[in-house]
């Protein structure tokens, strides 16, 4: 069960990035004046689909509380390093980000990092 209460914080986690780049892209860049900043990060604050994406930090807090009960943090932190890993594919597919030889690279060692540590 604890190895299901790190999964449900990854993918979370996950879930909620994903969500606030898509609804932040889709807004637009923050405006220089102010009041304009302030209006823009309110109806951010206010878009049920960023309200989904806080929900989501706060049900992955609460699967990480629940992993706290099954596990040493020296061994479940690592795996949340597999949320950067997801992340940076999803982010290739759903929001053509470019991936680079030295971002792969960069990949690849977190994996090996998370094998080394486990």
């Amino acid at each position: 069960m604890g190895y299901l209460y790190i999964f449900g914080t990854i993918a979370f986690t996950v879930y909620g990035q994903l969500i606030l780049k898509w609804k932040i892209d889709q807004q637009g860049s923050l405006p220089e004046p102010l009041m304009d900043k302030i209006i823009f990060l309110l109806q951010l604050l206010l878009n049920p689909w960023i309200i989904s994406g806080f929900l989501a930090a706060f049900f992955a807090a609460l699967c990480w509380m629940a992993a706290m009960t099954k596990f040493d943090i020296s061994y479940a932190y690592p795996f949340m390093s597999i949320s950067f890993v997801l992340v940076f594919i999803l982010s290739a597919f759903l929001f053509q980000e470019p991936i680079s030889m030295q971002k792969a690279i960069g990949m690849a060692f977190i994996v090996l990092g998370i094998i080394v540590m486990r």
